[in-house]
């Protein structure tokens, strides 16, 4: 089995679409459009075939502070290397883009950033993937 997709509510659906295609490369397939419940959606397809869904629909409430809340995390985005993690940590950063955690070796050997996309969603930034629970994955 794998994950399919994995799917995140956010305020305004054309800029958070740029933000992930700008920043992550990732490709928007058409605007699905559901007229009973007002649902928008993108579904955004990253080169290594992960797809991230972004959702609007009428009356969502907004989370304030998600760092210290139970459910959703982070998503982390595999960029191909030390160099990439540095670089594009570096861009958010000079674009007004909130650094959590700036580029580190964390406990588990990964080179990562932590940052905020707009509407305060968790992104890691890595070096490389687990395609195991066992095994280091170069992602480029």
């Amino acid at each position: 089995m794998q994950i399919s997709h994995i799917a995140i509510y956010v305020d305004n659906l054309n800029r958070m679409d740029k933000f992930y295609e700008k920043y992550f490369g990732a490709k928007s397939k058409e605007i699905y459009f559901n007229p009973k419940t007002g649902l928008q959606s993108y579904l955004l397809s990253f080169d290594d075939g992960c797809i991230l869904e972004i959702m609007t629909k009428p009356a969502l409430t907004k989370i304030e502070n998600r760092l210290d809340t139970i459910g959703y995390n982070h998503i982390a985005i595999c960029v191909g290397g030390k160099g990439e993690v540095d670089r594009i940590t570096t861009w958010l950063k000079e674009e007004g883009h909130k650094i959590i955690n700036y580029p580190h070796t964390a406990g588990d050997g990964c080179y990562e950033s932590l940052i905020l996309d707009p509407e305060n969603n968790l992104i890691e930034i890595r070096d490389y993937n687990y395609k195991s629970m066992s095994k280091r994955q170069d992602c480029a």
